[in-house]
């Protein structure tokens, strides 16, 4: 659970709620990791556009490595809470090889 709510705002750990069911924080982890990786992934097709004459070229070279960095971070993240809400479920889990 501590993971779980790791990955979503600070202010969730003050639902009793999604202490109490921990299924239901990893759904609240689902969301909120599956909107940020949207945002990373919007973010990554539009800075070059939306901040070409406001940024050097170096600088925009790292912003869109700071945005595939976080999407593949968060593309990470996305698989892990699926894993654990499955588990949370009784799912069995099969190494994929």
């Amino acid at each position: 659970m501590a993971w779980l709510f790791d990955l979503v705002p600070p202010d969730y750990r003050a639902h009793e709620v999604l202490r109490r069911y921990p299924v239901l924080l990893a759904r609240f982890a689902r969301d909120h990791v599956a909107a940020g990786l949207e945002a990373a992934r919007a973010g990554w097709r539009t800075v070059r556009v939306e901040l070409a004459d406001e940024l050097p070229a170096d600088a925009m070279e790292a912003a869109i490595a700071a945005y595939e960095r976080e999407g593949a971070r968060l593309a990470f993240a996305a698989r892990g809470v699926e894993a654990v809400a499955g588990a949370l479920r009784g799912e069995r889990w099969v190494p994929r090889l």
